[in-house]
C-alpha cells in the first residue's frame, strides 16, 4: 500500500441488536461494529476508538444507539481504527457562510440605491 491512509466515513444501521436478549444489546452492536469494519475496510486487526466505545456504552448496556456515523481509518500495517465521525468542521464551516450571509443582506439593506 502507499505511506497515505485510507479513510471512509460510513452510517451503520445497529437496529439488529433489539433482536438479542436485552442485557445484551450493547455487546452485540460492538461486535456488529467490529464485523462491519472487517467487511468494509478488508482487514481483520480492527480497533474501536475510546470515544467511540464511551458513546455505545453511554446509555447502559440495554439501550444503545440504534445507528453510528464512524470514521474508518486504515493504516499502512493494516491496522483500522473505527472512530465517531465528528461534523463539527463542517457545521463551523456553514456557520460561517451564515454570518457573513447575514451581514451582507445587514449592509446591502442600510445602503441607499
Amino acid at each position: 500500500m502507499s505511506s497515505e491512509e485510507l479513510t471512509r466515513i460510513e452510517t451503520v444501521n445497529l437496529g439488529k441488536a433489539w433482536i438479542t436478549p436485552r442485557y445484551r444489546r450493547t455487546d452485540r452492536v460492538v461486535n456488529m461494529i467490529r464485523d462491519f469494519a472487517k467487511k468494509h475496510m478488508k482487514s481483520d486487526d480492527v480497533k474501536l476508538d475510546q470515544d467511540l466505545n464511551r458513546q455505545i456504552w453511554k446509555r447502559g448496556k440495554t439501550n444503545p444507539p440504534r445507528r453510528a456515523r464512524l470514521r474508518m481509518v486504515k493504516d499502512d500495517d493494516g491496522t483500522v481504527v473505527v472512530s465517531l465521525y465528528e461534523e463539527a468542521d463542517r457545521e463551523e464551516t456553514k456557520r460561517g457562510q451564515k454570518d457573513n450571509e447575514s451581514t451582507d443582506s445587514v449592509n446591502d439593506a442600510g445602503s441607499p440605491q
